[in-house]
């Protein structure tokens, strides 16, 4: 663990802090090398269980936890409960892999920001880390094919499109937007950052940013996950 000042908040020119939460000590290893020799981001703990990784993030304060979903004591989902009551409450990336669809979906319902295949190369590790502290929630592409159609089959209990208390069709809630926010929720649908979708349309970050907010307040859409499921069942798809 490195020894950092405590910061509530990532501001410019500041590091990322993250927290690493595993059970498996060859997965924390290689997280915390890649982490370690990328710019703008400090390890600031290690957890080889929940408990630990909630102790830990009362003590230092991380901006981004990646959270295993399977582990002792204290598992990934009940870990994320106690995570959300810190202040300030760290956004919470889950490293999952293709069996965990059941679990992945009850994290999202609990309030996980971002999920992460421990598969996925070190650029989608770095990037994931860095759209976490700005507060865009991503879905690995590997991830969300496969947690959109668990959720339009039902998925697990207590994750539903939110219509904010209006009982709109799907075209209804579609109706207000503008043809580049139909291009933008159509990449959400895809599980695209804001900035892969600000490289793919050729603008920037901060009007990506502007788009998603528009996306969610004329749909009703509670989060960037309720959107690209929106987009799926507008079958946008393709």
């Amino acid at each position: 663990m490195t020894d950092q000042a405590d910061s509530t908040a990532t501001t410019a020119g500041s590091a990322i802090r993250v927290l690493l939460a595993d059970d498996e000590q060859m997965i924390r290893h290689g997280v915390r090398l890649i982490l370690r020799h990328t710019d703008g981001i400090d390890v600031v703990g290690e957890a080889a269980n929940g408990a630990e990784a909630v102790r830990l993030a009362a003590e230092q304060r991380p901006d981004v936890v990646l959270l295993d979903i399977r582990m002792p004591v204290l598992d990934g989902l009940a870990a994320i409960e106690r995570l959300r009551v810190l202040d300030p409450v760290p956004q919470v990336v889950m490293l999952t892999t293709f069996g965990d669809e059941e679990n992945v979906l009850r994290a999202l319902a609990a309030g996980a920001t971002g999920f992460l295949l421990k598969d996925e190369g070190p650029q989608e590790l770095i990037s994931a880390v860095r759209a976490a502290a700005a507060g865009d929630a991503v879905l690995s592409p590997g991830v969300t094919g496969t947690v959109i159609q668990r959720m339009l089959r039902g998925g697990a209990a207590g994750v539903t499109h939110s219509t904010k208390g209006q009982n709109s069709t799907t075209d209804q809630r579609l109706a207000g937007l503008t043809a580049r926010e139909r291009e933008v929720l159509t990449m959400l649908g895809e599980g695209l950052s804001n900035l892969d979708i600000g490289k793919r349309l050729g603008i920037g970050v901060g009007t990506v940013k502007t788009h998603v907010r528009s996306i969610l307040d004329k749909t009703g859409s509670g989060s960037r996950v309720q959107a690209a499921l929106l987009a799926h069942q507008a079958g946008l798809m393709g």
